[in-house]
């Protein structure tokens, strides 16, 4: 009983014991002129728009932006951003038609699911505008 109960355990933690990962061109087809809610343990994780020629907005808190990039390295897809330039590399999954992601750095069920995706810009006012 116990080793059935793990195995499913380790089914729904780890997606790529599933299923495989999508490729850049699936990951950029699906991101591309969107703006995805990333959501994780019953929170919301952030938030990303996705611009065209592969470049991103990230944010964590209203009206706080991060700028970057993303790339394909062999199964992941790495973001890197204006004021850190080490790679954050990530493995994405479409299940039923919404990502999943899993940081190379995070433990199995650590996964980010897209909550929402839909076409408003993200709010990101310039240094010099006020809040």
């Amino acid at each position: 009983m116990r080793v059935a109960a793990f195995a499913l355990a380790a089914l729904t933690a780890a997606p790529a014991l599933a299923e495989a990962p999508i490729t850049a061109d699936q990951f950029e087809a699906h991101v591309t002129g969107k703006t995805v809610t990333y959501g994780q343990f019953g929170g919301i994780f952030g938030i990303e728009e996705y611009l065209p020629d592969r470049k991103v907005r990230w944010s964590v808190a209203p009206n706080e932006c991060q700028y970057g990039s993303w790339y394909p390295q062999d199964d992941t897809i790495c973001f890197v951003y204006e004021y850190d330039p080490t790679p954050s590399c990530w493995t994405f999954w479409l299940r039923n038609g919404a990502l999943v992601a899993l940081s190379v750095n995070a433990a199995p069920g650590e996964e980010l699911h897209e909550v929402q995706a839909d076409t408003q810009p993200l709010p990101c006012p310039g240094p010099d505008i006020g809040v």
